[in-house]
């Protein structure tokens, strides 16, 4: 059963034609398995294998569909499969029964796992980072970055949301993110904003990165709603973020500081600091761990 998020995905999105392209790429001219089996009704189990939050139900259920399954959901997205309860059923439990003809079965099998493994991978890791940050006493935002997989963007930044996390800007129309290459080319901070608030105007948000305290007051001066602060130490995040909210409070200057850069589950807490709005973490989604799933028929 898909969670709340299903509804952020159009009735009609680009994100369906993709599953047709993923499914087109598996069987590009015969499909041989198909005639072996042929179109023989079945049912089978989709099993999870492994601890996580289970993520990417309406990406697997579009793959069904599209391949003319009926799917029985039988634990709801966002649901935590601990590894007590995999012992509890032998290493592995069912999430959902599908059943259909035999050939169109395994037509979507692998395509359908493949999604459910990566988004459930991406969202336990959202989770298991949103609760270190929740231990700590850490009250602002997490975040995941646009370090996306070309072609899976849309289920990443999904699986993030179902992870409990936040998405970030989903493209480069979503939000205006100066960083050190435009600066260069640019040739200031200040000219760098001016610029972008030219054509963007007051519905797009101006983000800027910065590696010194100063720099942060520039990109501040200069109207940025946001100032990533790239690549600090630990101890230095601290004192340069508590120096520039205590610089600018009773101004009429608003901002929110991001920390970003090498952060990683193992050292986050050594950088948590509730004068820092949002980290951002490409870790969340780059090389973590997926979810095990499995498809058996049913004999």
């Amino acid at each position: 059963m898909a969670s709340r998020y299903a509804n952020l995905l159009p009735v009609n999105g680009k994100w369906k034609q993709q599953v047709t392209d993923y499914l087109t790429e598996d069987v590009p001219s015969f499909d041989y398995g198909a005639f072996v089996v042929g179109d023989k009704q079945e049912t089978a189990s989709l099993y999870m294998k492994g601890e996580g939050l289970i993520s990417g139900v309406p990406f697997a259920a579009e793959v069904f569909k599209q391949c003319e399954l009926e799917v029985e959901w039988h634990y709801k997205e966002g649901q935590y499969v601990s590894e007590n309860d995999l012992a509890k059923s032998n290493g592995k439990i069912v999430v959902a029964t599908v059943s259909g003809p035999a050939n169109k079965i395994l037509l979507a099998e692998r395509t359908a796992l493949n999604l459910l493994a990566r988004s459930s991978g991406i969202a336990t890791q959202s989770h298991v980072t949103k609760k270190l940050a929740d231990e700590s006493g850490y009250n602002g935002l997490i975040a995941g970055t646009r370090k996306t997989t070309p072609g899976l963007r849309q289920l990443e930044k999904y699986s993030m949301l179902v992870g409990g996390v936040d998405a970030h800007r989903y493209d480069l129309s979503s939000m205006v993110m100066l960083k050190d290459n435009h600066i260069a080319s640019t040739g200031s901070i200040t000219e760098a904003v001016k610029s972008a608030r030219s054509v963007c105007g007051f519905a797009v948000k101006v983000e800027v990165e910065v590696s010194t305290e100063n720099d942060a007051k520039e990109a501040i001066d200069a109207g940025a709603d946001v100032i990533m602060l790239d690549n600090f130490s630990g101890p230095d995040l601290q004192k340069v973020a508590q120096s520039l909210k205590k610089h600018y409070e009773g101004s009429n200057k608003s901002f929110l500081l991001e920390c970003s850069g090498g952060l990683t589950l193992q050292n986050l807490s050594t950088y948590l600091c509730n004068d820092i709005d949002i980290y951002s973490t490409s870790s969340i989604h780059q090389g973590c761990k997926i979810v095990d799933f499995s498809l058996k028929i049913n004999a």
